[in-house]
């Protein structure tokens, strides 16, 4: 089932033809309106004039997050601010955070891109969507609500936290599609198991899972868990929100990104050269409708590669492979670069662990040095401590067969890891800067 037919099954030179025609208007939108841009197009030698084909894209400069946190708040906004009808803006763990604005139309099309990413995920009208991403500034909750919206199901704004009250309410209420971060996901099955509550009796359908990496080892458990489809959607808020892409329940292999919107490049993260399709780097988005806050060649730091393989459901926008990490997230641990995402791959196959971990990374004399904290499920807990000297072993024997880098493993009791209603906290790195 398709929710725009005749954008979302676009013939390839179609597809292009529109891309071009809205890059070629959105760079000259930008160059007269935006000074950073155009200071940027003179500073690289390019003119709006100069983009006759797509692949003259990649002589455009890249931009950056730190660009639009010196730019904070409005130095990246392509038109005044009394056409701009919403802003959000990131959580600003680091620094200045990063703010965005959406015009009338600009909501329109999120809307319209989550109503596609919504069907694409086996969602439909008469579906009750339990949208418990966080509503405010980030972007996840509001995407959705006006997404789900538009394709005209119900929807219970619930919003993060008060984890007993969306358990009573998903079973009250009969939700039958789940949106939140894959991580919440897991945290809601523990919470319902403790109060004797079994996720089969409930009517939930689809989880639709994004704001975080998570592997397919995670996905298998989250299925399991909660007797549901996984589905993992994909966003950020510099681009649109979530909405950019998604995978459909048919194949649920790469998340189609919507290409009348967005045109998707793969650089090679050290020396920026556009990389073929088929091979792994770091995506770069343009969007190609946007009026608020215009992105040309926005560097998302997600690891990824383009898939262009047609797909058995029948749309023709390429796919983006699963996140396996971020550029920036990437830890190199005694010159070895390591993704959690790997070590989730590898905790989530192991029976007795749970998926709740944290690494830790810290510097001894000079040396780096890499702890895994990982659950332990109540039955293992109570073991013998030889049972759970075994256990870490094969652990630290697994990461170290992976990613050829030794690290300590402790294991702790259950629900002894914080748990996060937002963005799971994987990575401390205590190391001096």
């Amino acid at each position: 089932m398709l929710w725009n037919d005749e954008f979302e099954t676009l013939p390839r030179e179609a597809i292009e033809s529109l891309q071009l025609k809205r890059l070629q208007q959105t760079v000259q939108r930008v160059y007269a309106t935006v000074p950073f841009y155009r200071e940027r197009f003179r500073a690289a030698g390019i003119a709006p004039a100069q983009i006759k084909s797509l692949d003259d894209l990649r002589r455009l400069p890249f931009t950056l997050k730190q660009d639009m946190r010196e730019n904070y708040p409005y130095g990246l906004f392509a038109v005044p601010l009394d056409q701009i009808v919403r802003i959000h803006a990131s959580s600003g763990t680091t620094g200045k955070p990063t703010v965005v604005g959406y015009t009338r139309r600009d909501i329109e099309t999120w809307a319209e891109l989550m109503a596609r990413s919504f069907v694409a995920a086996g969602a439909h009208r008469g579906d009750v969507i339990h949208n418990a991403y966080g509503y405010g500034l980030f972007t996840g909750g509001l995407g959705a609500h006006y997404g789900a919206e538009k394709l005209g199901a119900s929807v219970i704004p619930m919003s993060g936290g008060n984890t007993k009250k969306q358990i009573m309410i998903m079973r009250d209420f009969g939700s039958t599609v789940l949106t939140c971060t894959p991580s919440y996901s897991l945290y809601l099955a523990e919470a319902a198991a403790e109060e004797g509550i079994d996720f089969r009796t409930l009517k939930l359908k689809v989880g639709i899972f994004g704001a975080e990496p998570w592997s397919e080892s995670m996905r298998q458990e989250i299925e399991e868990k909660l007797n549901l489809k996984a589905i993992d959607i994909y966003g950020l808020s510099e681009i649109l929100g979530p909405g950019v892409g998604i995978e459909c329940i048919e194949a649920q292999k790469g998340l189609h990104i919507w290409e009348d919107h967005f045109i998707p490049e793969i650089i090679d993260p050290d020396t920026c050269e556009v990389l073929p399709h088929g091979e792994q780097g770091e995506l770069v988005i343009t969007t190609i409708t946007k009026e608020g806050i215009p992105m040309i060649r926005y560097r998302t730091r997600d690891i990824t590669r383009l898939i262009s393989e047609p797909c058995i459901c029948g749309r023709t926008h390429m796919r983006l492979a699963r996140m396996s990490g971020r550029s920036d997230d990437m830890l190199i641990v005694r010159g070895v670069n390591v993704f959690p995402s790997q070590i989730e791959s590898v905790l989530v196959g192991i029976d007795g662990v749970e998926p709740h971990y944290q690494l830790i990374v810290d510097r001894e004399e000079n040396l780096d040095t890499l702890e895994v904290k990982v659950e332990v499920n109540e039955r293992t807990f109570s073991d013998e401590i030889k049972v759970m000297q075994v256990l870490s072993a094969r652990i630290q024997k697994e990461i170290k067969d992976l990613l050829g880098v030794t690290c300590k493993v402790r294991l702790v009791e259950p629900r002894s890891i914080a748990r996060s209603e937002g963005k799971a906290q994987r990575v401390i790195d205590k190391r001096p800067r």
